[in-house]
């Protein structure tokens, strides 16, 4: 009876909220920032010709696989879903979508996107969103619940889309394409320990793994934010130093990193949630900015 009565209420969801419920499935703004590293990889790896088509299929089979991965995530996450206020009111957890509808989906425009690509664009961009989807899925969703080094594995397949993007035009893994990877991963910790510390208490009811739940007083949470940032001040160079791109990316790069330096040592001054949401911020301009100069200046 309680079966019946929730397929009912599946079914008399007007169009929208389905497809509302559909664009937080795929976890859209996810998706879009995954399609916008890999347009730049793939955009700084073309040399003298920008060639629309194989940009067109190289973004819809990532699409897809992201997609699709986002879906699989929060299949396997549901349980824990409900325990935290954040994510309580998607789609699997509030019962608006079933789990084997979700599951099929999922799993279809996973599949659908790694084929597409390996046949529309190349192997090795396949390979790579495979990867990318594996390690997301199976090894740092799990690891969540285990270790605190998930943060820097679940940073992996953050930071391979743009290496996605190269390989669509090159075929081939090269250092410009490392210094992608690199510059998207050490963005990542401090905006991961943003997050985590603003919710901390959230991700503490769920018993995932992260160091904000860990750390009390935030000392080593504020270290490792600091730590990260800094290192990316010479990272995010590494264009310059590549011959991707010049002075003006340089001057940007280094004002940006300025930028997010200075609110990642107030919040180690505070360690409150106030300088934790600017921290996050920042780090939501950071990253599209600084791709945008360096895809401006690009040589």
């Amino acid at each position: 009876m309680k079966s019946g009565a929730v397929t009912s209420v599946k079914q008399s969801l007007p169009f929208s909220v389905r497809l509302a419920d559909y664009a937080e499935l795929f976890k859209v703004r996810l998706t879009l920032l995954v399609l916008i590293t890999t347009g730049v990889g793939f955009y700084l790896a073309s040399a003298f010709t920008f060639d629309s088509f194989l940009f067109f299929h190289a973004i819809v089979g990532t699409a897809l696989v992201a997609g699709g991965a986002a879906a699989l995530n929060q299949v396997l996450e549901r349980e824990w879903d409900k325990r935290m206020r954040r994510t309580q009111d998607r789609p699997l957890p509030a019962g608006r979508l079933s789990v084997q509808e979700a599951c099929i989906v999922g799993l279809l425009i996973s599949l659908v996107g790694i084929v597409y690509l390996a046949g529309w664009v190349n192997a090795l961009a396949s390979l790579l969103a495979g990867l990318t989807w594996a390690i997301y899925l199976f090894v740092y969703t799990p690891l969540k619940r285990k270790t605190l080094l998930n943060t820097l594995v679940g940073a992996i397949p953050g930071a391979l889309p743009p290496v996605i993007g190269w390989a669509a035009v090159r075929n081939e893994i090269s250092i410009e394409a490392v210094a992608l990877f690199a510059i998207i991963f050490f963005w990542q910790i401090p905006h991961f320990l943003a997050i985590a510390w603003m919710y901390r208490d959230d991700y503490a009811a769920a018993e995932f793994q992260m160091l904000p739940v860990l750390d009390q007083d935030g000392n080593h949470t504020a270290r490792q934010i600091l730590g990260y940032t800094l290192a990316l001040i010479p990272i995010s160079l590494m264009p310059v130093v590549l011959n991707m791109a010049g002075g003006i990316y340089a001057l940007f790069a280094l004002i940006f990193d300025l930028a997010f330096l200075i609110l990642a040592i107030c919040f180690m001054k505070r360690r409150a949630r106030q300088e934790a949401k600017y921290l996050f911020l920042a780090s939501i301009f950071y990253l599209p900015l600084l791709l945008t100069v360096l895809v401006l200046d690009k040589r």
